[in-house]
């Protein structure tokens, strides 16, 4: 397996023997066609679905010299994925209790109302009115 400690030792430590060995290995790791024999695409990633798009979009419209980190993108994408369940959750029990199978915006308001509180609620209904007029106007 491995030489024996005195053999090592006695080794010539010269650096010149040791850069050509370096400098072969670095082309042989660039040059290494491994992804191609396997068949898969080199980088190719499962993609994960993330608000972080459209959170940084709003951020730019609303401060536009501000930026933010990836712990505080990671927090509010948390938290508009953990809005969406709630809301998503109710207004599939609404339906349910109605014996419809369809969610529509009734619902979705409907919803919004049972789980916002106060004042978060009537702007959000009337955000979400706006957005299904414009929405129902392009059409």
């Amino acid at each position: 397996m491995f030489p024996p400690k005195s053999v090592a030792a006695k080794a010539p430590a010269s650096t010149a023997s040791k850069a050509p060995v370096a400098a072969s290995k670095v082309p042989a790791k660039k040059t290494a066609a491994a992804p191609k024999e396997g068949g898969k695409k080199r980088g190719s990633k499962k993609r994960v679905e993330s608000y972080a798009t459209y959170i940084y979009k709003v951020l730019k419209q609303v401060h536009p010299d501000t930026g933010i980190s990836n712990k505080a993108m990671a927090i509010l994408n948390s938290f508009v994925s953990d809005i969406f369940e709630r809301i998503a959750s109710e207004a599939s029990k609404l339906a349910s209790y109605n014996k419809k199978s369809t969610i529509s915006s009734r619902e979705i308001q409907t919803a919004v109302r049972l789980i916002l509180p106060g004042e978060l609620s009537k702007h959000a209904i009337s955000e979400g009115t706006k957005s299904v007029t414009k929405f129902s106007s392009s059409k």
